[in-house]
């Protein structure tokens, strides 16, 4: 058994050992395992399963338990698992009709503008705000800024381009574009702890768990 150094108060007091401030993440990790106090902060704790079967169930247990900063990761789109994981609404065709709206306004705008404003011609005696003529280009130009809000809105809202991401220093992490699933329960969630994390992961039949990195 080790005996303390009465030249060195610190010796066999690893309790006492103060955790860097630069270290984010949950404090409850570290209190368990000491050997994490010096490692690199978390981005949370993933796990790794063989069948689509396995990660639904798994994300609805996760989701049961109170758990909101989730995400799974497949081969191919899983209908069932983004409501598993609470994903039930999105922004975009919000962002999609306010660039279609927007899109409207200028294209008839702009027509009015040409039309009344800096250039009028009579053209066969009809009124410069001839506003039937200008529904085709209107139209035109709100399916155009819708088009462009669809996309440029999916790319600001799932972060693209995104050339790196934590996720990525998880081992067999490469398999998510062929043949394995994974869950992941990031350290920002108000009610993660590492422990109770990695435990619950470990129960729902995942072939592997493990820590993420920042």
């Amino acid at each position: 058994m080790a005996q303390d150094d009465p030249e060195n108060p610190t010796h066999g007091r690893r309790d006492e050992v103060e955790r860097p401030s630069s270290l984010s993440g949950p404090i409850s990790s570290s209190a368990h395992h000491p050997h994490r106090r010096h490692a690199p902060p978390l981005y949370g704790v993933i796990a790794e399963f063989e069948t689509p079967g396995d990660l639904v169930h798994a994300a609805r247990k996760v989701y049961e338990q109170g758990y909101r900063r989730i995400n799974g990761y497949s081969p191919y789109p899983i209908e069932e698992l983004s409501e598993a994981i609470g994903f039930t609404h999105t922004s975009l065709p919000l962002i999609v009709f306010i660039g279609g709206v927007l899109g409207g306004i200028a294209g008839f705008g702009m027509q009015y503008y040409m039309e009344v404003i800096d250039y009028p011609l009579n053209v066969g005696g009809k009124p410069y705000n001839s506003w039937p003529a200008f529904i085709p280009i209107t139209f035109e130009c709100i399916v155009l800024a819708a088009a462009f809000s669809a996309v440029l809105g999916m790319l600001i809202l799932n972060k693209l381009p995104q050339p790196y991401h934590p996720v990525f220093n998880t081992p067999n992490f490469a398999l998510a574009t062929r043949d394995r699933f994974f869950l992941a329960v990031e350290a920002n969630d108000p009610k993660f702890e590492h422990d109770k994390v990695f435990a619950l992961l470990q129960s729902l039949n995942a072939t592997e768990v493990s820590d993420v990195e920042v």
